[in-house]
């Protein structure tokens, strides 16, 4: 069969295909606005309760509990951060907890480190309650969060030792980055990057 014989045999295909193709793409709106999809259901308060997780600046959404840098340490330890973050945070195959670097470099040429990039406390302690342990996120206690994220603070000389943090006291940690993490500035076209950002 040659080339003009196969377009005569397909155009008949054509011509039926065609309608179907758009009739089906017309249609599918209709269907798709049908009042019941007879899928799913609507969530329970205690379902919604579990998903909203997330902690603000102003550290409301904070539950009860406290923690200093020394019970961090042991928590550290007994939690196995040590095994991927190294001792005091430096030295494992995960990212860095503290900065080798001195206190007169500049936040941003300092390590990608949250406890020093992190515009709020309350940030820190979001990310290693969501986060932390990796494969057992979600398993550490409100007393254990607090703990640890003192710890880091600590080792990133932002708190002392024997401070105690908490829902009240969290949220007024003054973190290294300052003001420096929102300093928007008027994006053009092949601008160059931000003065100063490494990355």
């Amino acid at each position: 069969m040659g080339s003009r014989e196969m377009l005569k045999a397909l155009n008949p295909l054509k011509v039926v295909t065609i309608p179907l193709l758009l009739g089906s793409v017309l249609a599918s709106p209709a269907i798709a606005q049908s009042p019941t999809y007879g899928v799913g259901r609507t969530p329970t308060a205690e379902e919604l309760r579990r998903m909203d997780i997330a902690i603000g600046p102003t550290g409301e959404e904070l539950p009860p509990g406290s923690g200093t840098a020394k019970e961090g340490a042991q928590v550290y330890v007994q939690k196995a951060c040590i095994g991927c973050h190294g001792v005091a945070g430096i030295g494992g195959a995960a990212p860095v907890l503290r900065s080798e670097r001195g206190a007169d470099v500049p936040v941003w040429q300092k390590e990608r480190i949250l406890p020093l990039r992190s515009p709020f406390a309350t940030t820190v302690w979001d990310y290693i309650n969501r986060g932390m342990p990796v494969g057992l996120e979600g398993t550490l206690t409100p007393n254990e969060v607090y703990s640890l994220t003192a710890y880091l603070l600590f080792l990133n000389n932002v708190i002392p030792e024997d401070q105690v943090l908490d829902k009240q006291s969290l949220p007024n940690i003054r973190m290294p980055i300052g003001d420096e993490f929102g300093k928007p500035h008027e994006f053009k076209p092949n601008a160059p990057r931000l003065k100063g950002y490494p990355y």
